[in-house]
């Protein structure tokens, strides 16, 4: 912390599989210390549900003495918090076991032993994303599009690409890429988009544990932000009902140890590798929708002719499909997945994501063929649109237990079937209450 004199306060946090920041805030004095030493934590608050409570019956709580975990830093060190008033920095942490073996049941590690896996084959993925979020006044009992603070006056209707919304909210817009590059977040592009005051940043591709660090923190700083701002910003896959979701799309290819794209063949049709890769994806969709939709409200975001697929289909060139191969240059050939809500836990994402597209890659499997047209009016194998639905794929279905480890696969369908009892019980304004900042 010699480097920055001026911080005052220090964060010590790992995230839980909602991607919920845990941790303890330290005085700046401590930082030596939580770097060499680490720090403790238990076990099951990687294990809670969206409201921090305890998983009744988990066997992490009273079954084991609620057990301590361990917890050591990444690689990434001390990132600034700038959204706060006092200069502070936290250090993002991982969990392992007692014996210092990494614990399964923590969603960074999960990814980690994908890319491990990945890396075995002398291959690298490189990951982008594609993060939506409403800009929100919250104040009253029903959401609405904030004041914007040049017209100072509330936006309505569709602004897809509109310049005018963006210069809107121009402060916030600056006080954000200041906050990107002070967290060592490559930011880039940002776009007014479908619904009123949503808006999306796309963040620049690089490796893929950075990326979903990256989007991680991303959320946080927006969330952030816009506090400061005098409004709420929410990632929910469906804030308004009758507005487009959030999506948080994911771009990824894969290097080799030459630095070669091996989705690349020099042709528009990609490498056969691109292929396989589509089929693991699209194999394992079903099974790990509880990842990619993991909320009550993501499922009202796959509403077909909404913007967000409902068919396991991939295409080139077409958005309506789940799978996307994007055009342009052939050595940039990459698969573009759709189906995530702006909800997710980033670390879980590319751990199901990628973990599938492994298994399509190590399997030699073939895709169907890819469609064409508007994947809504086609007869397809659907995503599940039901949360208990995508609970029970992910219980029973083979295809992800190879890339999502025994424990956090338990770990996680009992948090959801936790949540979904809170979640039938509560009236609509406060379904919205509950995950409007926490996702």
């Amino acid at each position: 912390m010699t480097q920055s004199p001026d911080v005052e306060s220090i964060r010590s946090l790992v995230f839980d599989l909602n991607g919920q920041a845990r941790g303890k805030r330290l005085p700046a004095a401590a930082a030596d210390k939580l770097v060499s030493d680490g720090a403790r934590m238990p076990l099951s608050a990687l294990n809670v549900d969206i409201r921090g409570d305890d998983i009744a019956g988990s066997p992490l709580v009273f079954e084991s003495g609620d057990r301590d975990g361990v917890l050591k830093p990444t690689e990434r060190g001390f990132v600034p918090m700038p959204w706060l008033d006092t200069p502070t920095a936290f250090l993002p942490m991982w969990m392992f076991t007692e014996s210092g073996a990494p614990y399964p049941g923590d969603p960074r590690q999960a990814l980690a032993a994908v890319l491990e896996r990945f890396a075995r084959h002398g291959w690298h993925p490189v990951v982008a994303t594609e993060l939506e979020f409403y800009l929100v006044d919250d104040r009253a009992a029903e959401l609405q599009p904030p004041l914007g603070p040049r017209s100072a006056r509330r936006r309505s209707g569709a602004e897809i690409l509109s310049s005018d919304a963006l210069d809107d909210f121009d402060a916030f817009f600056t006080d954000l890429y200041a906050g990107c590059a002070a967290m060592g977040i490559p930011a880039d592009a940002a776009i007014s988009e479908a619904g009123t005051a949503q808006f999306e940043i796309n963040l620049l591709h690089g490796p893929a544990m950075k990326a979903a660090d990256d989007a991680l923190f991303f959320k946080m700083l927006v969330k952030g932000l816009a506090r400061r701002h005098g409004m709420a910003a929410t990632f929910m896959a469906k804030p308004y009902p009758d507005q487009s979701g959030n999506g948080l799309h994911m771009h990824f290819s894969v290097r080799d140890a030459a630095g070669t794209n091996i989705f690349d063949d020099g042709t528009e049709r990609g490498s056969d590798r691109l292929l396989h890769a589509i089929a693991g994806c699209l194999g394992a969709m079903a099974g790990s929708t509880l990842v990619l939709a993991p909320h009550g409200n993501s499922y009202e975001r796959f509403t077909p002719g909404a913007h967000a697929p409902t068919g396991i289909a991939w295409a080139y060139e077409n958005r309506t499909a789940a799978i996307r191969v994007p055009g342009g240059p052939t050595a940039a050939r990459r698969i573009e997945h759709r189906a995530a809500g702006g909800d997710v836990n980033p670390h879980l994402l590319l751990t199901a994501v990628l973990g599938a597209a492994l298994s399509g890659l190590e399997d030699g499997t073939a895709p169907p063929p890819p469609i064409t047209g508007n994947a809504y009016a086609q007869d397809l194998p659907k995503i599940p649109t039901a949360w208990g639905d995508a609970m029970n794929a992910l219980e029973t279905l083979q295809e992800v237990r190879s890339f999502l480890p025994e424990a956090l696969r338990a770990n996680l369908i009992a948090t959801k079937r936790q949540e979904e009892e809170l979640f039938d019980g509560l009236s609509a304004q406060d379904r919205v209450r509950l995950y409007l900042e926490t996702v």
